[in-house]
């Protein structure tokens, strides 16, 4: 899974873009500035994937990378496909020793990298995550991301920081493994930390978005939630088991109460009211049942569908430009 030349390159820096054409020369500029300046002895290249922006992003960067053309490569996909598979594609061209995904609304500060960098060539780190120890965003945002990565770290992985994150480095090793895995509905932060690698984490404060609008709505939080349980955790499998016990407990003791009351104490329960509880009740869970088990069937679905998680239309670098599709 090396591509060619990785020897040459010691970091790729893949950087989604999605309505960002505000943000794309600010953002190229402080890499320029505090990262690449500061680590002379180093050799990157900066990989924008455009993930089917409907703004001028694409010419903003083509415009970037004909002015660094030893420096820039730009992917463009055919649609938008979500910042996941941004990255896996982005991933999939990268030549680099290690890759550092970054946001291009400079939200995550690019001086973290020097600390990260660091602690790959130097310290041995295979990966290095920069949780969020705050977030200069609205209330809302806060606490609905605090309460995403709680539920992930209760029911999927011990080590997932409360803040989240999406802010790291990849040495090779994980990212060859993280490109094997071809998961339909991949949740790309735990496939980064169930392998074990020896991993570093670095606090930082998420800074507050200077251009645009987050996307990132609260839909799209929950549809990562479902892809992260789903895969890593037996959690709704169990629970609609201990629930289904329960209900069966629970239905025995109501018929002993009643059988007790007809026989002891002459006491006929009538009405349709204690059936249509029992009725509503059992009712609700087999749907809720139901429903758990068709997410699973989806994801196996999707899964032997083998369909491709993003499609590469064009890169442009100093090379000539290369159009194929790619899936992970």
């Amino acid at each position: 899974m090396n591509p060619d030349g990785a020897n040459a390159i010691d970091c790729s820096i893949v950087i989604p873009v999605y309505f960002n054409e505000e943000s794309i020369v600010p953002t190229v500029e402080a890499i320029e500035r505090e990262v690449i300046a500061k680590n002379p002895a180093l050799v990157f290249e900066i990989i924008f994937v455009d993930d089917g922006s409907g703004d001028g992003s694409l010419n903003v960067l083509r415009e970037v990378q004909r002015q660094r053309p030893h420096l820039v490569r730009v992917v463009k996909l055919t649609r938008n496909f979500g910042q996941g598979n941004a990255w896996l594609a982005g991933f999939s061209i990268a030549r680099g020793k290690c890759v550092i995904p970054i946001s291009a609304d400079l939200q995550d500060p690019p001086h973290l990298m020097n600390d990260m960098l660091q602690a790959f060539f130097t310290e041995g780190y295979q990966i290095v995550i920069c949780q969020r120890a705050g977030r200069d965003e609205s209330w809302y945002r806060v606490w609905t991301s605090r309460l995403f990565y709680w539920l992930m770290q209760r029911l999927c992985f011990r080590n997932m920081p409360l803040g989240g994150f999406d802010y790291m480095l990849l040495g090779r090793r994980s990212l060859d493994l993280l490109l094997r895995s071809r998961e339909a509905h991949p949740f790309l932060q735990g496939q980064i930390l169930w392998p074990g690698f020896k991993t570093k984490f670095l606090e930082y404060r998420r800074r507050e978005r200077l251009h645009g609008t987050s996307r990132w709505t609260f839909w799209m939080k929950l549809t990562a939630l479902l892809d992260g349980v789903m895969a890593y955790s037996y959690f709704p499998i169990r629970c609609m088991s201990v629930v289904g016990v329960l209900v069966a407990l629970l239905g025995f003791l109501y018929a002993a109460v009643v059988f007790g009351g007809r026989v002891i104490g002459g006491i006929v329960i009538q009405g349709w009211a204690p059936l249509m509880i029992v009725i509503l009740v059992l009712g609700g869970l087999q749907l809720v049942t139901v429903g758990v088990i068709g997410e699973y069937l989806w994801r196996v679905l999707a899964q032997v569908r083998g369909r491709e998680s993003y499609i590469i239309d064009t890169i442009y670098s100093g090379e000539p430009d290369a159009k194929n599709s790619n899936s992970n």
